[in-house]
């Protein structure tokens, strides 16, 4: 009995102490970027000691929660405002760290049956709810508008108006989308992670889903990288570190997968108004400054500030012909190359579809006392920024085939010059 016992594999342990560790981890993690991402943008200045609401309000909508703005100015004033804005730096950062300890208990596993991977999962899940109702109820705060000097103080101190602003999450939505967005997570882990194990019944799938899953997420994470080296050198020589750092902490992601899209030759509708703008490159608030809806691709940035931004378009040519390769390479051999585009297509089409549903942003505050003051210049503001969803899905499903059958047709030449010099 004992023989037979100890020659079975050991199976890991993920019982619910590694299912708090990995919640934990992950929310210490996306914590500390936020907040760090948030001191550099100065919010620590913002009244009522509001920091550590703030910092709870960010990784709320960093797992794609929703915050809701309000105020109350009395009957003689009013106030309007509304946000959607992920920060994809702490998205990214919690989704490495979840991803990351999700596999930890199961590496060295070949396979892994379905109720097993169902209730580590779930555990994980349970442990996880229970923090996003943490956050929820802490990510509210109420706090007092200051009208300034001007006519708009002159009025409020005859009429006695004083404006309070505040924000609270929408507690039961933000637990609903943090489910699914960390199902998500678990989801792409295990399709990407070599040493992942899947159910028996799954094991088919792999050598056709995984390649390709596993060059999108190469393809993000290298334009992240790319992005934030460029970054490192604008802060170095042209100042503004300290911007620098609060946008690479708190939006990197956002505008280095904008930037992929634009690569690839896709639009963006938006607007910027007020204090409010992107604050990274200086471009693209230049191009969205307008009265109404601008459009935001490489036609208009390349007249607004030269040619230089037609490497963009060469850029994202390389990063897909390498992943494109890298995909076949990693692929049985006798896949054949239009299977190879079709994937690659597929695949940049679901990256790019995830890319406008989290990189789009909405953002505005408005605040009038008897009617004077709407979208006042100190007080108000606007930014919206949405993609043309069905040419951006279009162009990467073009973009994929072509670049999956050159990147295929690459790898299969190298694979036949690897042969006859083995042979």
């Amino acid at each position: 009995m004992s023989a037979r016992t100890s020659s079975r594999p050991a199976i890991a342990p993920h019982g619910w102490v590694q299912a708090l560790v990995t919640v934990l981890g992950a929310l210490v993690a996306m914590a500390v970027v936020a907040a760090l991402g948030l001191w550099a943008a100065g919010a620590t200045d913002l009244p009522g000691d509001a920091f550590p609401q703030v910092v709870a309000a960010t990784l709320v909508t960093a797992v794609g929660g929703t915050v809701k703005l309000s105020g109350d100015a009395g009957g003689l004033a009013g106030t309007e405002g509304g946000l959607a804005v992920i920060p994809l730096s702490v998205t990214l950062t919690g989704a490495l760290v979840v991803g990351r300890c999700f596999l930890r208990p199961l590496r060295r596993r070949a396979v892994a049956g379905a109720p097993e991977l169902a209730g580590w999962a779930a555990r994980i899940a349970a442990l996880w709810l229970l923090a996003l109702l943490g956050l929820g109820l802490a990510a509210r705060h109420t706090f007092e508008i200051s009208l300034g000097d001007g006519p708009l103080g002159d009025l409020g101190e005859l009429f006695g108006i004083r404006p309070v602003a505040g924000f609270a999450a929408d507690v039961p939505l933000t637990m609903l989308i943090g489910l699914v967005w960390l199902a998500g997570v678990l989801l792409v882990t295990l399709l990407v992670s070599r040493g992942a194990p899947l159910p028996a019944g799954l094991l088919r799938f792999q050598a056709s889903a995984r390649p390709a899953a596993q060059a999108m997420v190469l393809l993000l994470l290298a334009s992240v990288v790319i992005c934030l080296v460029i970054a490192l050198v604008v802060a170095a020589t042209r100042g503004h570190p300290v911007e620098t750092f609060a946008v690479v902490l708190l939006g990197l992601p956002n505008v280095a997968w904008l930037a992929l899209t634009l690569g690839l030759g896709a639009t963006w509708d938006g607007r910027v108004e007020g204090p409010f703008g992107l604050p990274m490159p200086q471009v693209l608030d230049e191009v969205l400054r307008t009265p109404e809806v601008s459009e935001l691709n490489l036609g208009t940035l390349v007249e607004h500030d030269g040619g230089r931004w037609w490497w963009l378009l060469v850029v994202d040519a390389v990063l897909l012909l390498a992943v494109a390769f890298v995909t076949a390479a990693l692929s049985p051999a006798d896949v054949r190359i239009l299977r190879h585009a079709a994937h690659m297509g597929v695949a940049l089409a679901l990256t790019v579809l995830m890319i406008c549903l989290t990189a789009r942003i909405s953002a505005r505050i408005g605040l009038s006392v008897l009617g004077i003051g709407e979208l006042a210049e100190g007080l108000s503001g606007e930014v919206l920024l949405n993609s043309r969803l069905l040419s951006a899905l279009g162009l990467a499903l073009l973009w994929g085939l072509v670049a999956g059958f050159a990147g295929a047709w690459a790898a299969r030449a190298v694979r036949r010059r690897a042969d006859r010099a083995g042979r």
